[in-house]
């Protein structure tokens, strides 16, 4: 299966399509990640605060999988951003995954109201694991327009991706906008906004046109705004299904009804970037 990739700012590129594993539980991760493998996924998105790298690494060194052929990101822990706790962190973070670098390593949230407010320093720490090979990119994650700005003006340093919530009940337009104005990719976490498309009637209807389901037709929607995704899912025709999106293409009105999903604010699921602060213990 051919799966699309993107270009990065910085010359690398990355698959279009991946494999999430966000709730998965740490004993079902290596299970449900070498069944992902399996089925033809080669990105996998991972995070310190998810639990299951160490399943992720067992995994993929279980897999056969030549290490170049794959594509694997994690994140900063939310309690891991002061310089020193971040080196650290990342560290054990290779040794979990059991490779001696990631492809993309990102700052998970910006924690504006912690920290004294200083995510920038968090950013140079990142820029640093890049500078010494331990990752081929960095970027952020759920970082606002604002939080971008700060980041470039005071470093220089462009990321290479910002993952936010972006879905069709949630454009998410501002971040989206501000990214992309810096050449900065788009990943959508949550593309199917946690399932609540799968009933969705105009995406139903468009389904039906092409033989495909409303997920689907999310994900293709997705697809074709350059957006790269990772839906999850532990069973594998799940898996199989959110693969089988290559095959058809969205015309310019199908696109535009997707997009007129878009709820604003209230679309949104998850928490918002400028005042979400949670640590875990």
């Amino acid at each position: 299966m051919d799966i699309p990739t993107s270009q990065l700012n910085d010359g690398h590129s990355i698959p279009q399509l991946g494999f999430g594993v966000f709730q998965v539980p740490p004993e079902d991760t290596a299970e449900t990640v070498r069944a992902a493998l399996e089925v033809g996924y080669r990105h996998i998105d991972t995070a310190q605060m998810y639990g299951n790298e160490e399943g992720v690494g067992q995994a993929i060194a279980e897999s056969g999988i030549p290490r170049e052929e794959l594509f694997i990101t994690s994140k900063l822990n939310n309690g891991n951003h002061r310089p020193a706790d971040a080196e650290r962190s990342f560290e054990e973070t290779l040794r979990r995954l059991g490779t001696d670098r990631v492809d993309l390593f990102l700052i998970h949230w910006p924690l504006p109201t912690r920290y004294d407010g200083d995510f920038v320093s968090t950013w140079r720490t990142l820029t640093g694991f890049r500078e010494d090979g331990r990752a081929r990119s960095v970027g952020v994650s759920n970082f606002q327009p604002a939080h971008l700005s700060r980041i470039i003006d005071e470093t220089g340093e462009v990321p290479a991706v910002n993952q936010i919530e972006l879905h069709p009940y949630f454009g998410n337009e501002q971040a989206r906008s501000a990214s992309l104005e810096h050449d900065i990719r788009i990943e959508a976490w949550s593309p199917i906004a946690q399932g609540k498309v799968i009933d969705d009637e105009v995406l139903t209807r468009i389904g039906e046109r092409h033989g495909k389901t409303a997920s689907q037709v999310a994900l293709r929607w997705h697809l074709q705004r350059d957006h790269i995704i990772f839906p999850k899912s532990m069973r594998r025709a799940r898996m199989q299904e959110n693969l089988e999106i290559l095959d058809f293409v969205l015309s310019g009105e199908e696109m535009a009804e997707v997009s007129a999903l878009d709820q604003g604010a209230s679309g949104r699921i998850g928490p918002d970037p400028d005042t979400f602060d949670v640590v875990p213990d």
